[in-house]
């Protein structure tokens, strides 16, 4: 086994970072076609393990192209699928045989009778044969040559949730309640998630001759630091990709953050003591020792690796001042700037006043979720604010809501004084039922229910904003079409989606943006968002606005900034946090995650009070996005 930097000494499984999702899915794509091709020349088929989810999403994409574009054939290739959801047909929408077929198998010239998933309808009493046969499959054609594998966020491959053995085999499992809510959105609900699945176990999957494991974005990051760094467990399922020769990681900048070459740079090597990385070892030595930063003395920094740091920006004292004066600094109750006050070291520019602000909210939600009392407090300071919702948020509203709708609406003709009026509203509610009826708990919503589900998504949204002191013509609603004719896991945007984010720029020319996204998986709809707003922006880079326009980063459903990453810290009252919880109740289908949403924002001020700032009720928190 080669030896490893000492920057990767922490890693106990080779762990390539690449700048994006894009560029691990070319080089992972290269290896599949050179095996293909050697196999080829040998003679024999290539096997593949395959995975499912939006991670491998890019990986297959390249590979169509390679099929397209340069002529790689499949006609010799096996595929073993790692898992399927038990109780879903092969034709089920969210069904992981639908998926692979819409991803990937449609799309080359595999031969059908080459696929292999397991089945998600075979009956209970033959589940065990039926776990049994796909074992002994993969070891009639020999075994599977490269297996590639995702990471959830309970830290499993396949479906092995925490629990799963060592050795464990192809079998029916319980999903974790973590892993059904990420799936909520893609069946509409957490209620509608299947509760079994049939899975390739660990064992099954350590057998395979070499494994590559992607993942991408920061909610991936803490689980890949468990799985490379620290010691196998059961509770971590692809930690024991350890145990296996030829096992790697390829992940990208997002998911790296929690390893420590990247987190904790300096107890691995001399460290680069830029502002920021100073700033990071600063608030990691505060918090390891639980002390304030301006009571840090120069044992602390000797104790926890920072004899470099003090020696070359110390003594201590002056150090600890720097540092807690820049957090300070961090601090401002006016996130659009203070007029006529000196913006020396203030986070925003005091003009212009008052700022015409872009609040951008991926889906109708989100913007709430993440800097809802800043929505507030660049209201009441006389700022011209507008949120820009910038899909419909369609796919997350269950059938139930639509249903309600429609049968409200009927009973509103019913009780009508002139009844006989409302018949064109009947007949909008009635073919709403009929379609709700027709497509099934599962089945794809056509164009009207569609509609539907969105306008609901619309009021709510509405209503949240006017919480915070929006009137209805202060939100503008784009309805992006790359999320207006896909659906979860598998979003396609063109040049009109960015078309649309340029005309809009265009139209407001804002002196401030708010958006999310920058640490979502790329391929959710915030960080497709996140970037269709970044190739806007280069669209209007020759504009008098776009030199001077701040854009500041919030965060979401993604892992809170922490301290060292903050340019931008808004306090808030009791009253505004009491309003932003108002806000968010307005929304009739909130995930766990969003919910919690109040309950960061304290965190973020308890994490402010350790650091031996101000103490506040709640804070959010933001950060400058600085252009490549």
């Amino acid at each position: 086994m080669p030896i490893r930097p000492p920057a990767e000494a922490y890693e106990k499984v080779p762990t390539t970072i690449f700048p994006d999702s894009a560029a691990a899915a070319r080089k992972l794509a290269q290896e599949v076609k050179s095996l293909i091709e050697s196999k080829n020349h040998a003679g024999k088929p290539a096997i593949l393990g395959m995975a499912t989810g939006s991670t491998p999403v890019p990986f297959y994409r390249e590979l169509i192209r390679l099929h397209k574009e340069e002529g790689l054939s499949f006609k010799n290739v096996i595929t073993f699928n790692l898992d399927e959801y038990y109780g879903l047909g092969a034709d089920h929408p969210e069904s992981y045989a639908k998926f692979m077929a819409e991803q990937l198998f449609d799309h080359i010239d595999i031969p059908k009778s080459n696929i292999n998933i397991p089945s998600g309808t075979v009956p209970g009493d033959q589940v065990f044969a039926h776990c049994r046969q796909y074992e002994e499959k993969i070891e009639a054609v020999g075994g599977i040559d490269l297996q590639i594998l995702g990471i959830g966020r309970t830290g499993h491959i396949g479906f092995n949730e925490p629990g799963s053995s060592r050795d464990s085999q192809t079998r029916r499992i319980t999903l974790d309640r973590v892993t059904r809510q990420d799936a909520a959105s893609d069946f509409r609900g957490e209620q509608n998630v299947p509760h079994f699945a049939i899975t390739m176990g660990v064992g099954t999957i350590l057998r395979a001759r070499k494994l590559v494991l992607m993942a991408w974005g920061e909610n991936k990051a803490v689980m890949v630091a468990k799985a490379v760094e620290e010691p196998m467990t059961e509770a971590v399922s692809a930690s024991f990709l350890q145990d296996h020769p030829d096992a790697r990681f390829f992940i990208d900048t997002g998911a790296s953050r929690e390893l420590t070459r990247i987190k904790l740079p300096w107890l691995v090597g001399p460290a680069s003591w830029t502002p920021r990385e100073t700033r990071r070892a600063m608030v990691w030595q505060a918090f390891k020792i639980k002390r304030p930063i301006l009571k840090l003395i120069d044992e602390h920094y000797n104790e926890n690796g920072l004899s470099d740091l003090l020696s070359e920006q110390g003594p201590a004292y002056q150090l600890n001042i720097r540092i807690f004066n820049q957090l300070q600094h961090t601090i401002t109750g006016w996130p659009g700037g203070k007029p006529d006050e000196d913006d020396t070291y203030r986070p925003e520019r005091a003009r212009p006043y008052p700022k015409r602000c872009l609040v951008f909210s991926p889906e109708p939600q989100d913007a709430v979720v993440g800097m809802g009392g800043t929505i507030d407090r660049l209201v009441e300071q006389g700022n011209e604010v507008r949120l820009v919702a910038l899909t419909s948020g369609s796919l997350r509203v269950p059938d139930s809501e639509a249903d309600k709708f429609a049968e409200t609406l009927l009973e509103l003709a019913s009780n009508a004084a002139k009844p006989e009026a409302w018949g064109p509203q009947v007949a909008y509610a009635r073919e709403a039922l009929e379609l709700l009826e027709a497509k099934g708990e599962f089945g794809e919503d056509p164009p009207l229910l569609r509609q539907l589900k969105g306008l609901i998504l619309r009021g709510e949204l509405r209503d949240a904003a006017h919480t915070l002191g929006l009137a209805n013509d202060r939100v503008t609603f784009v309805d992006l079409p790359f999320y207006e004719h896909g659906r979860y896991r598998r979003f396609k945007s063109t040049q009109a989606d960015i078309d649309a984010l340029t005309r809009l720029l265009l139209d407001h020319k804002p002196h401030q943006i708010y958006i999310t996204g920058d640490a979502a998986d790329p391929s959710s709809v915030a960080g497709i968002c996140f970037r269709l707003l970044v190739a806007a922006l280069q669209a209007c880079a020759g504009e008098e606005f776009a030199g001077s326009c701040s854009v500041w980063l919030y965060r979401g459903k993604e892992r809170p900034l922490e301290p060292h990453e903050i340019d931008m810290a808004i306090p808030m009252s009791p009253l505004q946090l009491e309003r932003k919880a108002i806000a968010l109740s307005r929304y009739g289908a909130l995930s766990s995650l969003e919910k919690e949403a109040p309950e960061i924002s304290r965190e973020n001020a308890r994490l402010y009070d350790a650091l031996g700032l101000a103490e506040y009720e709640a804070i959010e928190t933001f950060q400058r996005w600085r252009r490549a």
